[in-house]
């Protein structure tokens, strides 16, 4: 698993993010986000190995074919096709052994269909579109892990269906229960920060990622660091929480374990139809 914290993204006490000091006669900032221009092992117990038919929709880009490449190295059947939002592609990709052929929007409906004759039981990992998995003559199981589209649609297709369905806008599994966590934390412990200051600083230049920020330049284009600083009113106080991923690792880990976990509750006619990734981490559907 990647290290969040390599040796060189600490803030060094010289660097102008100091958190108690001032910078060009401002407050300095107290909440960091260098979150990448473009797009993003620990081992827990989890389930035991299992293998069913997967289809990564997107695998022209870097997000999907990160989770096409995941999901051989956990031994799942990767379904020889892949969808694309465009109509010109390329023809076909090599993840592993398995050669994949690009289709384009046009031909959705008519290859869906014919990869479900195929492959009744297979789950489609989106990144691309929602519309991606909308299709009028084949309800797929699906884990969408984009952020965009008309989200109620989606979630109506899944209810009319009667179908079963992940969708989650965020798919790194640990940041995942961060955010859980700190939410948690509100509501238990509510006003504990009541009069505290939080301010927002997006940094997209590249060459400031790097210097100031300290992103790996490995990893310039793809990554998401993120740093929360908040101070008392009589700045007496500070305390801080910081997350730093690099690369899409965590994310394609994170939705393999989303399809795993989705397998599994089709396999036990779960009740329950819609999940997000908060209901993985509960399960312990951890990689």
């Amino acid at each position: 698993m990647l290290s969040l914290r390599p040796p060189h993204t600490t803030f060094p006490r010289t660097s102008p993010w100091l958190r108690w000091g001032r910078l060009g006669g401002a407050a300095a900032p107290h909440c960091l986000s260098a979150a990448a221009p473009a797009l993003a092992r620990e081992t827990a117990a989890g389930p035991g190995s299992v293998s069913f038919p997967i289809l990564v929709n997107g695998c022209t880009g870097k997000m999907g074919l990160a989770v096409a490449e995941a999901a051989v190295l956990r031994g799942l059947h990767l379904v020889p096709v892949s969808f694309s939002s465009r109509e010109k592609v390329k023809e076909t990709i090599q993840v592993g052994q398995t050669d994949i052929r690009i289709c384009g929007p046009s031909a959705r409906e008519d290859d869906l269909s014919s990869v479900a004759d195929e492959f009744p039981d297979v789950i489609v990992v989106d990144y691309t579109a929602p519309d991606s998995v909308n299709c009028k003559q084949f309800n797929p199981l699906f884990v969408m892990g984009t952020t965009g589209g008309d989200r109620q649609l989606l979630y109506k297709s899944v209810q009319d269906s009667k179908n079963y369905a992940l969708i989650s806008p965020q798919m790194g599994k640990q940041v995942v229960a961060f955010v859980a966590l700190m939410r948690i934390f509100a509501e238990q412990f509510p006003g504990t920060y009541s009069g505290y200051h939080l301010e927002m600083v997006k940094i997209r230049d590249p060459e400031q990622q790097l210097e100031m920020v300290g992103v790996p330049e490995e990893h310039i284009d793809g990554h998401a660091f993120h740093l929360y600083h908040l101070t008392s009113s009589d700045d007496s106080a500070s305390f801080e929480f910081q997350h730093n991923v690099g690369g899409r690792s965590i994310y394609a880990e994170g939705t393999i374990d989303a399809a795993i976990f989705l397998h599994s509750k089709v396999q036990s006619k779960d009740s329950k139809r819609i999940y997000n990734m908060e209901d993985v981490s509960r399960e312990g559907y951890m990689r």
